[in-house]
């Protein structure tokens, strides 16, 4: 949770509505209280167990679906996995994987192989991967778990940034450092080597321990502070073990919640590790102003300017990393100069809101672009779909439409077909057609007489059955129209539409639609307008299935054939008010 502290109180600036779900911890009681955002638990087991895991998967992907978010962003290996198939199933427009470090690069035989799997998968259930740092970006392209397009590394790398002021060298930072020193037994003079992490194998311990000796033998007065404790998992060896509690020389902290003040006491910090994504202690410590000694690791090599910032050694050389300890600890001068420009570095690229910024752009970024690739998809089905439906609905008609066109001749004469240029796709015209439904009748000076006294009991009959639409089916096998979307108006009515009633020109008209099976002629035309913004902002397989079988409903039922108190739509003036966004979101 550390890693992702501030983030989410941020991320609600930017009105993003932030959900956490995670395994059961204390923590979660501390985020809670401290970044105010909503956490769901879902139980999950640090070990493989396929039972459990299994659970955790149905779990992860049932509160996914009840919390339908428009991105996800898992992290570890096992969360990283199972919460990015759950994403997946459940449809999560965009998917992002965070990568805070590869634990397949320290391990061997079966175990590399199964970690490299699960990383691969978590990174095919993606739509962009975050590597925290450079190093990490080049190590994955490498290893090929993903592909260099999918990667990303924003701004200069790390997991959240540091809060940099929380580790500068204040008055009251440093009068509570010489106070550690007193309590811990430190000489106030006497050289300090800094650790801060988990004693492990992985984070170097046992070459810090065996550098360590090799300076005293330089610098008797040497001290090593270490901030940690020891771990089951990639434990050191025991030999180790008895040098840290010896006492000879190693002061031994425990675990400390909050290291700002401890980075005082330090003359020079040192990470000697095998594997990082991006460490954030060495960010740390230079923000406090103290040179840094680290590998050339993957991920510590980020942290840290090679001969600006601090010095970097090969990994598990110790005599080196004892060189580079003492060439620190015998220059003052050095020291103060790596220091400083440590500070400086950390302030100006790795402040939270540097990386907060960029990852919000990302979600900006990504979101948009998966709803247009789905968009594509969609349209790229949906032309399959109408051209299919509309072929087969024709050929299975033609009975019906031969019927019709002599029901029209003889009630209605010549010509059988009503056709209009219509507004398509962009409102580029086009010309549709129906069956006629009105007779051709006239005034005594040639003017067409009103809708109402043309409209004859047979037209009305021919509306109320949806009939003379199936023409229709011709301008969706043609590609102009589509079975569902938005009705197309009248070309007159183009010039009349505000910029959001427009958007309802960026799909293809339809022979029915969401307007048209919540109400059809018999709603307001601002109800129309914001049922067609509407269903263009939520278009989709189930929704166009769910139309079709509404319309179907609808035709059978003969519901809004007509406006209420008139034989036709009434003309739309342009004096219809812009729908609102919560006119529009109330229809979901």
């Amino acid at each position: 949770m550390q890693l992702l502290k501030g983030q989410f109180v941020w991320m609600k600036t930017r009105n993003r509505d932030v959900q956490l779900l995670t395994s059961s911890g204390d923590e979660v009681a501390i985020v809670i209280h401290s970044e105010g955002i909503k956490v769901t638990v879902v139980p999950m087991r640090r070990e493989i167990s396929l039972f459990a895991d299994v659970n955790s998967l149905i779990e992860m992907y049932f509160r996914l679906c009840i919390i339908k978010p428009h991105i996800s962003n898992v992290s570890t290996p096992k969360a990283g996995l199972l919460g990015g198939i759950a994403a997946v199933l459940a449809r999560v427009p965009a998917r992002v994987y965070t990568l805070r470090g590869l634990r397949l690069e320290t391990s061997r035989g079966f175990k590399r192989r199964l970690l490299w799997c699960v990383e691969w998968l978590a990174c095919q259930c993606a739509h962009k991967v975050i590597c925290v740092s450079p190093s990490l970006q080049q190590t994955v392209i490498a290893m090929r778990l993903t592909s260099a397009s999918k990667t990303i590394v924003l701004g200069a790398g790390s997991s959240n940034g540091v809060n940099v002021e929380q580790f500068y060298a204040t008055p009251e930072r440093l009068e509570r450092a010489r106070k550690l020193r007193f309590e811990l037994s430190i000489a106030v003079k006497a050289p300090v080597v800094g650790f801060v992490g988990r004693f492990t194998k992985d984070k170097g311990i046992e070459e810090l321990v065996n550098a360590f000796d090799l300076l005293r033998t330089k610098i008797p007065t040497a001290i090593l502070l270490l901030l940690g404790d020891f771990e089951k998992g990639d434990s050191v060896n025991p030999e180790t073990q008895t040098r840290i509690k010896s006492g000879d020389g190693i002061v031994w902290a425990g675990f400390v919640d909050s290291p700002a003040n401890h980075y005082h006491v330090f003359d020079v910090f040192a990470l000697p590790t095998y594997r990082e994504g991006f460490p954030n202690v060495p960010l740390e410590a230079a923000a406090a102003g103290k040179p840094v000694i680290a590998t050339n690791a993957t991920g510590a090599r980020d942290a840290v300017l090679d001969g600006v910032t601090g010095l970097l050694v090969p990994v598990g050389d110790v005599p080196a990393l004892a060189d580079a300890l003492i060439r620190i600890l015998d220059s003052s001068e050095l020291a103060q100069q790596l220091g400083n420009a440590g500070r400086e570095w950390v302030t100006k690229e790795f402040k939270p809101e540097r990386i907060w910024s960029a990852l919000d752009n990302l979600y900006s970024t990504l979101l948009e672009e998966q709803l247009q690739k789905r968009r594509r998809r969609l349209l790229e089905f949906k032309s399959v779909f109408d051209f299919v439906v509309a072929l087969v609905a024709l050929i299975v008609l033609l009975p019906v439409l031969a019927v019709v066109a002599i029901l029209v001749r003889w009630n209605l004469g010549a010509p059988i077909f009503f056709s209009q240029e219509r507004p398509g796709l962009l409102g580029k015209p086009f010309k549709m057609f129906k069956f006629r439904s009105m007779r051709d009748a006239r005034s005594s000076n040639g003017n067409l007489l009103s809708d109402s006294e043309r409209l004859t009991s047979f037209g009305r009959w021919l509306r109320s059955t949806s009939l003379d639409e199936l023409p229709e089916l011709w301008n969706v096998l043609k590609g102009e129209m589509s079975l569902i979307g938005p009705r197309p108006l009248l070309i007159e009515y183009l010039d009349l539409y505000s910029s959001i009633q427009a958007r309802r020109h960026e799909v293809k008209p339809g022979i029915t639609g969401w307007a048209q099976v919540n109400g059809r002629n018999a709603i307001s035309w601002a109800e129309k307008f914001n049922l067609d913004v509407w269903y263009i902002d939520h278009q989709s397989g189930w929704l166009d299935l769910k139309i079709l079988a509404l319309t179907v409903l609808k035709v059978v039922r003969r519901d809004g054939v007509n406006a209420q108190g008139s034989a036709t739509v009434e003309k739309f003036s342009g004096s219809v008010l812009e729908p609102s966004e919560e006119a529009i979101q109330s229809n979901d």
